[in-house]
């Protein structure tokens, strides 16, 4: 059983070391900004992409202190994108707790993500890692794009298999590929190499989010039934894209009617979490999903032999098999 400690070995020292340079760094002066800040600290999750960050440097050669400011920019972005977020989806619920949004309401939410953007700008500024912050405001712009995109196609609820790929790529794959290349870059990688290392990260990013989308069919917690929060919000993922695609004319209108008239019904939830299955949707998912995680394996495996590309290795099997 794959477990992210294991994962970890070969920068374990360095994670630990980034916990603490990280608390220091969004530490402030303002009350308000501190507990705000403690209280998303203590809920931050299995910080993957840091680890993705130092893996990625130790893949191509030596952890530099480039390599802790990249995992510091990539998480302050990605946090205030977590925190942005809940205030865009009007979600009161983070990880099982209560979301910013929902203590600290929109207005500080909003200002608090800005603050951990700020942050992150700063500290490459004065660092002078202009390649780092490069790579993560590509990266940032793609998640802006990635996200109207997804609002723009789910209003009309209409998004294709092509739309779909554009925006997982865009959302999510851009912002783990950033933290591969910045990885890389802040061993002394060449453009090729990050390059290289970049697209690993598109491939693991791609499959990670199939992974989200296919948890929305899954059985979960005490009442064992699919959460269907994506049904619920009218978002079109793979799974019932594919099955929408493969029914019959009158009952595509006929599903996406339910959808678009569910208020967030379980019975409506149920009854497509089971078209979909009916459709092939699960298994196809599933299969797009292995399929990224072996094209990503096919480019870490152009790298030598080595602990830390081991950890990767099994950080890209992890990130396909997690429960959640």
């Amino acid at each position: 059983m794959i477990n992210l400690e294991d994962i970890r070995k070969p920068v374990s020292r360095e994670m630990k070391e980034f916990d603490s340079r990280f608390k220091s760094e969004v530490s402030s002066n303002i009350p308000l900004l501190t507990m705000v800040t403690r209280f998303v600290l203590r809920r931050k999750g299995k910080q993957m992409r840091p680890l993705f960050v130092f893996l990625s440097s130790r893949l191509i050669g030596e952890i530099t202190e480039s390599t802790y400011t990249a995992a510091s920019l990539v998480e302050l972005m990605h946090t205030a994108t977590l925190v942005h977020d809940d205030v865009v989806d009007e979600s009161n619920e983070r990880r099982g707790a209560f979301s910013v949004n929902a203590i600290w309401k929109s207005k500080v939410a909003v200002l608090f993500g800005d603050y951990f953007v700020a942050q992150g700008l700063l500290l490459a500024v004065e660092r002078k890692n202009y390649d780092l912050l490069e790579i993560v405001s590509n990266a940032s712009r793609e998640m802006s794009e990635g996200e109207l995109l997804q609002i723009q196609k789910s209003r009309s609820l209409n998004i294709d298999m092509e739309t779909y790929y554009d925006v997982i790529r865009k959302k999510t794959a851009s912002l783990i590929a950033s933290c591969t290349a910045c990885g890389a870059k802040a061993a002394g990688a060449t453009p090729e190499v990050v390059d290289r290392v970049y697209q690993m990260g598109i491939q693991i990013g791609m499959a990670f989010q199939i992974k989200d989308d296919l948890f929305d069919f899954q059985p979960h917690g005490a009442i064992g039934k699919p959460t269907g929060n994506d049904i619920k919000d009218k978002k079109f993922t793979l799974p019932l894209i594919y099955a929408l695609n493969k029914a019959e004319p009158s009952r595509r209108k006929a599903i996406i009617r339910k959808i678009k008239n569910g208020n967030r019904s379980q019975h409506v939830v149920n009854e497509v979490v089971q078209f979909v299955n009916e459709m092939g949707g699960i298994d196809f998912a599933n299969y797009k999903m292995q399929e990224y995680k072996s094209a990503a394996m096919k480019i870490l495996h152009s790298f030598p032999d080595s602990p830390s590309r081991n950890s990767l290795r099994d950080l890209v099997e992890f990130t396909v098999s997690r429960k959640k």
